[in-house]
């Protein structure tokens, strides 16, 4: 079904589930456009947590009495259920973290430290955010292993002619962003991992910006390793997902080491659990993965298509409403496909802090700095920019709310 044909979201109904989204500053109604750092969280994700607390805490893993054969089924549930909405084949696939930042860790320590030596190539590209590009580059520091980084064009796009130069045989992982934080790109993460194949690499894809706006199916993209957080799909902080090819996760040790990830222990020795437990070590995020299943069901109930046309919608109308402001300078590509559910953005004259500071004045809640991505930046040749990100209870008027209110900070820096 093309997106032109998806029923449109009532958007009204959406945001009754977001009782955040009815408080008032100064007598002024919160417009909140800072999605891509944390979503709102519905109602129904709040009160699968509360219910948990309530009626079924208790470690998992640990006990066979009642509360903890219920906490660990709840909690194996959730694995089985983010497995289904990703296309991962089963639990054993899906390993339970805090946050994308850890999940990148993991890989580069139990992986990349390992693995990795002189003359081996880690491709990154010029759009990613701190969470891969620190890591891998500490790791290449470590092992001797060069850092290459593919190019992106005067679009905010990948130059791919220099992707196929980069990705080589010296080449062992290219760890590349879905959807950049920054300028909004979707990137053909799809493309990037059957060239990293056909040159015996493995390919990480940072989905943090993707899997809570468009369907995703890491079968399809072939990703080794797909990762992504809870937060910033309606679901909970502190639970963040690793996607890994189980033979990948099969051959690989553990990062980090404790109870409840090991099958057996002496004085001498230790050996891991089975998947994916031996990565989970100590109390997991219990409740969280309870929260992260119910968003999960919220989000399909929408519909991943329909909210997928939703942001990209109010993406283009942003970035046409900007566009208008002949002392605005946008980043990344023009609406449209290639673009996720944000726009990065300056005022001539005007610090993006600044400008934040007095949208903040007319409750106008968006971002501003380098959004973990200060290379980036630097490429762009601004030390930061103001970010607009949108989620599925946003709505036109609040755009248009955003962009009357640059004539404050005009005036102010007149």
């Amino acid at each position: 079904m093309s997106q032109q044909k998806l029923e449109p979201l009532d958007v009204g109904a959406i945001r009754e589930e977001f009782p955040i989204l009815e408080r008032e500053f100064d007598g002024q109604r919160v417009v909140y456009l800072d999605n891509a750092a944390t979503t709102q969280t519905p109602d129904p994700v709040v009160d699968a947590m509360s219910d948990y607390y309530r009626e079924s805490n208790a470690n998992v893993h640990r006990g066979i009495h009642h509360l903890s054969q219920e906490a660990s089924t709840a909690y194996e549930e959730a694995h089985d259920r983010v497995a289904d909405f990703i296309g991962a084949d089963g639990r054993e696939e899906v390993v339970f973290t805090k946050n994308t930042t850890e999940s990148e860790n993991l890989v580069a320590y139990s992986w990349g430290l390992n693995e990795l030596g002189p003359g081996d190539r880690v491709v990154l590209t010029e759009m990613e955010h701190h969470a891969s590009l620190v890591t891998w580059q500490q790791i290449a520091r470590r092992t001797g292993a060069d850092v290459e980084y593919i190019r992106i064009d005067d679009t905010g796009r990948l130059d791919m002619d220099h992707a196929r130069e980069l990705i080589d045989d010296d080449a062992a992982i290219v760890s590349a962003v879905h959807v950049s934080n920054t300028l909004g790109t979707v990137n053909p993460v799809a493309e990037l991992t059957a060239l990293a194949h056909d040159h015996g690499a493995l390919s990480f894809i940072d989905g943090a910006q993707a899997v809570p706006t468009r369907p995703v199916d890491v079968k399809e993209i072939g990703a080794d390793f797909y990762a992504f957080s809870g937060h910033k799909m309606a679901g909970p902080t502190g639970i963040g997902v690793l996607y890994g090819k189980r033979d990948l996760l099969e051959d690989l040790d553990p990062y980090l080491y404790g109870g409840g990830m090991i099958r057996k222990v002496t004085f001498e020795e230790s050996t891991w659990g089975d998947l994916p437990w031996k990565f989970e070590p100590g109390t997991p995020p219990i409740a969280e993965a309870v929260g992260l299943h119910a968003a999960i069901d919220w989000l399909e109930a929408i519909g991943m298509d329909r909210i997928r046309a939703h942001e990209e919608e109010l993406a283009a109308y942003a970035y046409d409403r900007l566009q208008e402001e002949d002392d605005v300078e946008i980043y990344g590509p023009e609406g449209g496909p290639d673009r996720g559910g944000l726009v990065s953005f300056n005022l001539d004259g005007v610090h993006a802090h600044d400008l934040t500071s007095i949208l903040n004045d007319h409750t106008i809640a968006i971002r501003a700095g380098d959004h973990c991505t200060q290379p980036l930046h630097d490429k762009l040749g601004v030390p930061a920019s103001a970010r607009a990100s949108f989620y599925v209870y946003n709505t036109r008027e609040e755009v248009d709310t955003l962009v009357e209110a640059l004539d404050d900070a005009r005036q102010l820096f007149a």
